[in-house]
């Protein structure tokens, strides 16, 4: 089904848009859910069609992120489709080099260290030529995903993609690039706004190729406390949302939803539900009552059982999932994992919390 390589035009007609309108705030009849790294190890013939490439040459081939994205919607009655790439493409845009070490996870031979570091960047990407890839693999696999449900396209966001620039990788710190933050506050927003300006051209690029949605992952918002957060992180998450927008209307591209997801930043969710984005995403260490109540009944909610609840036997997925929705509510609401799908989990207990969340919320909604 992903072969051939189709214009982004003539998109076969969207089925399941249950997703598409709780994103919106409009009621739907159940509530939609999806996974975070739902297109992952976890899945046996993800193993099998990963096996013999490189990750990032994987990202770099269509049919291949087509294939991966699909997979999972093979298996289970997901809403939603979320495009196969990486956060780290951004950076690689950028003229820097990211490998995938195994067992370590992705390496930048030559992290920025100075100041002066910042020089080698690109400091003008044309996101088709760096990044048309992508756009092929979305425009793919809307096309293959035959309208089935819709198809979400996303980024990392500038704080985020700056920590691994600078760490080189994961860190449990974040020493290295915060450092920067207190040193070289200048210097450190000339990074976020390059990284910003490419990660708007980009997120525009994605719904011109056929996103139907878009999430923004601030994945290191917890290494930051409600300053730095306030100084380095917010102004950025913003800016995307508004210029994003304002350039799809600039194009007459659809005004598609877009989701903001900070992880470990419950100091912010109230800026962040004032930030331009129709749904705020939440890691598990939020109680839904809470989160709502700080976030208001304007903004949809994305998440947040604790993935390792997957390791649970699956009637104690059941009554996690019921109590999760019946803290959030069924409306305007999308059910989600706290964070994403680990490689050893059990493919059966995924699809008990996908069905989990359609059967509880479908007996809510009726009585």
């Amino acid at each position: 089904t992903c072969s051939l390589l189709r214009s982004p035009k003539g998109f076969p007609k969207l089925k399941n848009d249950t997703f598409l309108r709780a994103a919106r705030g409009e009621e739907t009849e159940y509530t939609p859910v999806w996974c975070m790294r739902q297109a992952g190890r976890y899945l046996p013939e993800f193993r099998e069609t990963r096996a013999s490439q490189d990750f990032f040459a994987t990202c770099q081939n269509p049919k291949s992120c087509c294939e991966l994205t699909l997979q999972p919607l093979r298996r289970f009655p997901l809403d939603a489709a979320i495009i196969f790439s990486d956060i780290l493409v951004v950076p690689q845009a950028l003229g820097m080099e990211v490998v995938m070490v195994p067992g370590k996870g992705p390496t930048f031979t030559e992290p920025l260290k100075e100041v002066e570091d910042l020089l080698k960047l690109r400091q003008k990407v044309d996101v088709t030529a760096e990044l048309g890839y992508v756009f092929q693999a979305i425009t793919l696999t809307r096309h293959s995903l035959e309208g089935k449900v819709p198809l979400i396209g996303f980024s990392g966001a500038p704080w985020t993609l700056m920590s691994y620039m600078i760490e080189g990788g994961g860190s449990t710190t974040m020493a290295k690039a915060k450092s920067w933050l207190y040193r070289h506050p200048e210097a450190s927003h000339r990074l976020l706004r390059l990284l910003a300006d490419v990660i708007i051209d980009y997120l525009v690029g994605q719904v011109a190729a056929g996103a139907q949605a878009l999430q923004l992952f601030e994945s290191h918002a917890g290494h930051l406390g409600p300053e730095l957060f306030q100084d380095f992180a917010l102004p950025y998450i913003r800016d995307i949302a508004q210029a994003v927008k304002s350039k799809l209307k600039e194009e007459a591209l659809p005004l598609v939803p877009m989701i903001i997801f900070a992880k470990d930043a419950h100091y912010a969710l109230h800026d962040l539900a004032h930030a331009g984005y129709e749904v705020v995403g939440l890691d598990w260490t939020i109680r839904p009552q809470e989160a709502r109540a700080q976030i208001g009944k304007d903004v949809t909610l994305q998440g947040n059982l604790d993935p390792c609840a997957l390791y649970a036997p699956k009637e104690k997925i059941g009554e996690l999932v019921k109590k999760m929705l019946e803290g959030f509510g069924t409306q305007r609401y999308i059910a989600n994992l706290g964070h994403g799908l680990y490689p050893d989990m059990n493919p059966e207990h995924v699809g008990a919390f996908v069905e989990a969340v359609h059967a509880h919320s479908r007996h809510i909604n009726k009585h």
